[in-house]
């Protein structure tokens, strides 16, 4: 199966339109509730197939048509459009596993372009663990700190976050926790959790409008 990168990018509209929701607070807890459900990604594991339907949200000004027949060319076996709007795609297990293992492959290629890019100088290493929920950092922390090389915890922290959403876990449920430590004094001076840091980023943008 080619790699689904479409699904991805809309993976990323879907975790910002998160941290979105959490800013809105004139809105009741209800109404909250009900527009994360309408948006969120759903897996249903079955014993043969894995269903992973995504919210119409994540189709907006796209051509529903090539969408599918994108979907299909990249390996998926069958793909539904449900009347309100959403798509559920139909995959064996072996599929979405391949799936999983390249959407793995795409994070840590991502890993070692960063341990080597000339933009991050300050990053010595990155570890992970398997399921991709732990993240190190290790650190030159005086460069670090007079950097922009923090960017490079929110990218880990939505490719983490885009992986246990389409393995199956709960836009409620899943966690990403990325640690910073000092090459040179082995201390974590720094902890980034997700969904968490998009939702106080959110909360940020909604003080200074």
């Amino acid at each position: 199966m080619k790699k689904l990168s479409y699904i991805l990018v809309l993976m990323l509209i879907f975790l910002v339109a998160c941290s979105n929701e959490s800013a809105e607070t004139e809105k009741s807890t209800d109404q909250k509730q009900e527009e994360k459900e309408e948006a969120a990604v759903n897996v249903d594991k079955g014993l043969l197939n894995v269903e992973l339907t995504l919210p119409a949200s994540f189709f907006e000004g796209e051509d529903i048509d090539t969408v599918i027949e994108n979907a299909k060319k990249e390996g998926v076996s069958e793909v539904t459009k449900n009347e309100d709007g959403s798509l559920t795609y139909k995959m064996s297990k072996s599929e979405h596993n391949e799936m999983m293992s390249e959407m793995g492959t795409s994070i840590t290629d991502s890993i070692e372009e960063l341990k080597s890019s000339e933009d991050y100088v300050s990053i010595k290493d990155v570890t992970h663990n398997k399921s991709f929920t732990e993240f190190t950092l290790l650190v030159d922390k005086a460069s670090y700190e007079n950097s922009m090389d923090a960017f490079a915890v929110f990218g880990l922290g939505l490719q983490g976050s885009m992986y246990q959403i389409f393995n199956g876990s709960k836009p409620d449920d899943y966690k990403v926790t990325i640690s910073v430590e000092d090459e040179a004094t082995e201390e974590v001076f720094d902890e980034v959790i997700y969904p968490d840091a998009l939702e106080e980023m959110g909360e940020t943008e909604e003080v200074t409008e």
